[in-house]
């Protein structure tokens, strides 16, 4: 796989660079709430435009369906990346190629949103390959292109996966580095090796929960999905967030966890309320003694102690998902409790990306405090679970 300094060694001074970045910010309006994944795009840019490099990043933002819609515009992500790269970065919208065209050495524009496209997503080859070949044109003869976008190189698109095959290709830092640390977490893992899940759904971490019931010592379950667990247990979890069709698949994990004598650790109690709000009241119970009227948003005290004594002898953790509804400052307890822990751990630490990287920022905690925060959830999951990831698998040719 050649890389990001290898580019460099060949030179790219007045060359077009193609860069597949991940700019899936979350938004308020026109407002970014959390800029983390413009800032972990910055190193490569940085280098390539104080190579001299003309760079075009590729980008998508939310799931539009396949054409414009003003909602999901890149617009706030340029202006913000223009900020921090401290020079006008161009959002192209139409006439790409003219744009492409005009910029000078060290200049960076911004395609807009590829999913705008409905060829990037499509699961016709010769669809993505259509828009591949207009992507890989803009490069012109002597293009390249950098994937460094990891929180997409799971899906196999025109902008992550097509284009690779079109031009010189190369992983860019934040790639190399999620490799790295991924890999970490599935080959010679130091123990204790603890995993914490949490978030909404079990669904959504069932291959990651099979697969990883074969390598951690210990699996902590919070966020909503313990209710899942909880109820498989026999308990009731009165109006909490439940997926009834996943109660099996769940009976089975306790079982397998049993058999290869996986810890696997459920709360204790629970932050409850009977209305989904910010300023609902909060009613501490027992965690198998739920009452039929109420929800729980958040684990407990007890709870967060347990899941703190879990963590405080791990070698190796990876953390993804909530402990409940961090938005909310009366639920977002559960959540703090495991990043501090993780902070004061020595552990090699991991977090998985998405809602807990965000979380982390949310509550002022230092990120230098974990080892890796991931850009890539959904990515990192796929590989967790054993996935071929097609985005990596493309640059190893």
């Amino acid at each position: 796989m050649k890389t990001l300094a290898d580019l460099l060694a060949e030179g790219v001074a007045g060359r077009r660079v193609l860069v597949r970045a991940d700019l899936n910010v979350p938004l308020d309006g026109s407002k970014i709430t959390d800029d983390g994944r413009v800032r972990a795009s910055l190193p490569t840019l940085t280098k390539l435009t104080e190579a001299g490099a003309r760079v075009v990043v590729i980008a998508h933002l939310g799931r539009p369906k396949g054409s414009p819609d003003p909602k999901f515009s890149l617009a706030p992500v340029a202006a913000r990346l223009g900020e921090l790269l401290g020079s006008e970065v161009a959002l192209v919208t139409d006439s790409a190629q003219s744009t492409v065209d005009a910029l000078a050495d060290g200049q960076v524009a911004l395609l807009e949103n590829i999913r705008f496209d409905a060829r990037e997503t499509s699961k016709d080859e010769a669809e993505r390959g259509a828009l591949a070949d207009e992507l890989a044109a803009l490069a012109g003869s002597d293009g390249a292109y950098v994937s460094d976008g990891f929180g997409v190189v799971h899906r196999k698109q025109a902008s992550v996966y097509d284009v690779a095959k079109r031009l010189p290709h190369y992983a860019g830092g934040l790639v190399l580095a999620e490799v790295e640390v991924l890999r970490k977490l599935t080959t010679d893992t130091e123990r204790p090796y603890v995993v914490v899940l949490g978030g909404a759904k079990v669904s959504d971490k069932l291959g990651v929960i099979a697969n990883l019931l074969t390598k951690v010592d210990r699996l902590l379950v919070g966020g909503g999905m313990a209710y899942t667990f909880l109820k498989a247990q026999g308990h009731e979890v009165g109006k909490s967030l439940l997926q009834a069709d996943q109660l099996d698949q769940v009976r089975g994990f306790l079982a397998e966890a049993e058999k290869r004598g996986v810890e696997l650790v459920l709360p204790v109690d629970v932050l409850t309320t009977t209305e989904f709000a910010a300023d609902a009241e909060v009613e501490i119970v027992a965690a198998d003694a739920i009452p039929a009227e109420r929800q729980g948003l958040d684990i407990g005290p007890k709870s967060r102690e347990l899941f703190a004594a879990k963590l405080a002898d791990a070698r190796t953790v990876f953390w993804n998902g909530p402990m409940g509804v961090f938005e909310f400052e009366a639920f977002s307890g559960g959540t703090r409790a495991v990043a501090e822990a993780l902070v004061k751990s020595e552990a090699f630490s991991v977090v998985g990306g998405g809602d807990s990287a965000a979380a982390v920022r949310q509550l002022g905690l230092p990120e230098d405090g974990f080892s890796h925060i991931s850009t890539g959830g959904g990515a990192s999951l796929e590989y967790l679970e054993g996935k071929d990831l097609p985005g990596v698998s493309v640059l190893e040719d």
